[in-house]
Order: structure tokens, then C-alpha cells, then sequence
């Protein structure tokens, strides 16, 4: 059986430090690799570059992945940046290109934390800048290890996750933004026990998005990995 080529997104470090000679490095976190590798996928980097190469680098892959990483800028959503952010407009700009292109190409997306921010924003929705003072949960769990979970999940019985965690599971959380309003065409399938929304998809495009790690954690808990799984063999 042919394996499934499937296309992370990629982030990049301007200066990496002096281990790799503070060299510009393309890079994305290998929880990603290995999870899509474990579940039988070939993972592929896909370098942020000019927008006008995502026709060509999604014509390449069976389905794309949207990784974690810096704040989504604001002014993509029309609001002015309230607080202090590490954004990167060459990422939004190229991974919007991306999303514009495996949408009319009919690929699968899987998008994660920062990843379905961006996703969110790109149908129309905005984000909470910064969740801080709105919960009472917290959001970004440092210094708890990362692959511990540290709220509850709660998931509708359409999510395409309920077979793997049901309707009330545990998760990490490391993340400062959080969708506010839906975009369109999409469905909220799971969110945190303070309403925070944890989960988006929409079925008929094949799209899904969590805002949790499953690659912080799928060593260490079977259903991340089955996360993983879902994606590689039936997104």
C-alpha cells in the first residue's frame, strides 16, 4: 500500500544559537515527524517561502499539516495588536497560500494550536489576543512537563475525535490565543470546560483542528498518537 505523503508547514529560526553557527534554520518540532511516521505517513517539510509556491508544494503531498508556533498576527482578522505578540508575516502570508491551495486541490488539513488559530482567522473568525484575564483555567501549563495533560476536553458526539477520547478527556495546553469568533464553515466540536474552544472541523472539507499537542504527547499517551493515526489514515 502506498504511504500517504503528508505536508507539514514548516517554521524557521533567523538565528538558532551558536551550536548550529546562528545560521538561518527551516525546521519543525519532530513530534510531528514521528507521529505521522508511526501512523504510517511519509512526512515532507514544506519551508515558508514565497506564497506563490504552495500550488506547487501542495500538488506535492496527500494532506497538509498546520503546526504550532507564533501569535497569529491581528491585523489578518482587522483588529488592532493589543498586546506584545512573536508574530511572523512571511508564515501567515505563505500558510494562508497554503490553506487557499489544499482547499482547491480537495486535501485533508490538520491544523494544531497556532495552526487552527490561523485557520479559524482564514474562514472569517478573529481570536482572543490574549486569554489571560478571561479564565480561570490556564491555558499555557509551563512549567508542567508538556506531554501531561492539564484540563479537561469536552467533546460533541459529531467530533471526529470521540472515538479516541469520548466525551470528557484530559489535555495539554500551551497557548495565549484562543478563537473567539467561529469562522465560517466551520463546526466547534470540543472545548474546555471555561468554553474555550479546543476543537474545529468541518467534515465535508476534511478539515480539523485542535488546540492541543498531540505531538507534545504521543510518546507518553496512546490516544495523541491515535490522534496521529486518524489523521494519516482517515482525515
Amino acid at each position: 500500500m502506498t504511504r500517504p505523503i503528508i505536508g507539514i508547514a514548516a517554521n524557521e529560526t533567523f538565528d538558532p544559537g551558536s551550536t548550529l553557527y546562528h545560521l538561518p534554520v527551516s525546521y519543525t518540532p519532530r513530534g510531528y515527524i514521528e507521529g505521522v511516521q508511526n501512523a504510517g505517513g511519509i512526512p515532507l517539510l514544506l519551508p515558508i517561502t514565497d506564497p506563490d509556491y504552495a500550488e506547487t508544494y501542495v500538488g506535492q503531498i496527500d494532506k497538509l499539516v498546520l503546526a504550532g508556533g507564533q501569535d497569529v498576527s491581528p491585523e489578518i482578522y482587522g483588529q488592532a495588536q493589543k498586546t506584545d505578540g512573536n508574530y511572523s508575516k512571511a508564515r501567515d502570508d505563505f500558510e494562508q497560500a497554503l490553506i487557499t491551495e489544499a482547499l482547491k486541490q480537495g486535501k485533508p488539513i490538520f491544523a494544531v494550536c497556532r495552526g487552527m488559530q490561523l485557520l479559524n482567522v482564514y474562514f472569517g473568525g478573529t481570536l482572543y489576543q490574549e486569554i489571560g484575564p478571561l479564565s480561570g483555567v490556564e491555558h499555557m501549563q509551563d512549567p508542567i512537563p508538556r506531554e501531561e495533560p492539564s484540563h479537561d476536553l469536552l467533546l460533541e458526539k459529531t467530533s471526529s475525535l470521540y472515538t479516541i477520547y469520548g466525551n470528557q478527556g484530559r489535555i495539554n495546553s500551551f497557548h495565549n490565543q484562543a478563537v473567539e469568533r467561529l469562522g465560517e464553515e466551520l463546526q466547534i466540536t470540543g472545548r474546555c470546560s471555561d468554553g474555550m474552544i479546543e476543537s474545529i472541523e468541518n467534515k465535508k472539507r476534511r478539515i480539523l483542528g485542535v488546540q492541543w499537542h498531540p505531538d507534545f504527547a504521543y510518546t507518553h499517551l496512546k490516544q495523541e498518537q491515535e490522534v496521529f493515526d486518524y489523521v494519516v489514515k482517515q482525515l
